[in-house]
């Protein structure tokens, strides 16, 4: 195998079919000598460790991998045995992309190349990150049910209790009109977070049509950079190609405003090298069972918020999308968990990776196809 990979022309316009059916492979795999020399690796290996073989040529294993990792022993023993041997639920880091990752490691010797290795990594992030999604929704749906109780059985009698305390106010002296005030100003505050939970409750269907996520995200970036953003650098790094996405532009003005908000927040006010990166790509190949569908959908439009700040702690992370989670002394804990809602609701998946001055919201949707998903209005962005 090695020999067939090794002797692969690259940039070969005809490319030969090992190398299509090697580069087609959506896990990264790579190839390295008796010396632990790279030798060849698969273009999701190129993405995986980013860089391109020929780059990846000029290093050894250990300079990719951190010293102690555990693929070092899973090699070791194939080398022994001269047989296949794999572990799940890796962590594994790479000094080029930093922090660390959970996959599945596949090793397995080339028989007609002895100490040559080929090493399949499979990353478990699109799998467990489908698990925490249907996670999510359950969370939503249980804060649905205590919204509508709490419009129903809780915002009458507060209109009565701020009525009867407005009423004491006018009344009662002046020691005691402060007392009427704070009930008052109490009871409003209580209303209001009702009114934010009621948006939880709302199962009416959504009016979707084919929106320019670009138009969304400059429009979000704006109203970040007038106010709450000010003092923060923006970076975009867009797919210009990217097709129209079949989502309600008005609620994906809010999810991106909730997330770009959460970043300026986690970066500071003092920070003088805050930096908030929007990206847009294409990636086939994600596809998901969604409520109301019976048919897999796909969802290649991915779409990524991610901040410099010192990120979430990780005891938090299970729970980032659930209602009344949040780490802020004022916070209420439901901006995250109803932008979990709208994503799930358009039939998406978001997710956080996050680790310290690199904390990355990602959300994967379906693209608009015309005749199969038309429009209830025309959209002209």
């Amino acid at each position: 195998m090695a020999d067939i990979i090794e002797s692969l022309p690259t940039g070969s316009s005809s490319m030969p079919v090992p190398e299509l059916v090697f580069n087609a492979l959506p896990h990264p795999i790579v190839a390295v000598d008796a010396r632990d020399r790279i030798v060849a690796a698969n273009a999701a290996g190129e993405v995986f460790f980013q860089a391109s073989l020929p780059v990846l040529r000029r290093f050894t294993l250990s300079e990719l991998v951190p010293f102690g990792s555990p693929l070092f022993d899973l090699i070791s023993q194939v080398r022994e045995r001269n047989a296949p041997v794999s572990e799940y639920r890796v962590a594994i880091g790479t000094p080029r992309t930093g922090g660390e990752r959970l996959v599945d490691i596949y090793v397995s010797p080339v028989p007609e190349e002895p100490g040559h290795v080929v090493v399949m990594v499979h990353e478990r992030t699109i799998a467990e990150k489908f698990d925490r999604q249907l996670t999510h929704r359950a969370a939503v749906r249980s804060v649905t049910g205590l919204a509508s109780m709490l419009a129903h059985e809780i915002k009458n009698p507060l209109s009565g209790i701020r009525g009867a305390a407005q009423l004491l106010e006018s009344t009662v002296d002046e020691g005691d009109r402060a007392l009427a005030r704070l009930i008052r100003e109490e009871t409003d505050r209580i209303v209001k977070l009702v009114d934010r939970m009621e948006v939880f409750a709302d199962q009416r269907p959504i009016e979707r049509e084919p929106v320019n996520i670009h138009a969304v995200l400059d429009r979000v970036k704006q109203i970040a950079l007038n106010g709450f953003a000010r003092h923060i650098r923006f970076t975009e790094d867009y797919d210009p190609s990217l097709p129209p996405v079949l989502a309600n532009r008005d609620q994906l003005v809010q999810v991106f405003l909730n997330l770009i908000k959460n970043a300026a927040e986690a970066i500071g006010p003092t920070a003088g090298d805050g930096e908030i990166v929007l990206t847009t790509a294409f990636r086939p190949g994600v596809r998901l069972s969604v409520p109301g569908n019976a048919e897999r959908v796909s969802l290649p439009l991915e779409f990524c918020v991610r901040d410099n700040g010192p990120g979430v702690a990780e005891d938090l992370m299970p729970h980032l999308f659930d209602p009344f989670v949040t780490t802020k002394m004022s916070g209420s804990g439901l901006g995250l968990a109803l932008v979990a809602k709208i994503i799930g609701d358009h039939g998406g998946v978001i997710e956080c990776e996050s680790q310290p001055r690199r904390t990355t919201f990602r959300i994967l949707m379906p693209i608009y196809t015309r005749g199969r998903d038309e429009p209830s209005h025309a959209s002209e962005d």
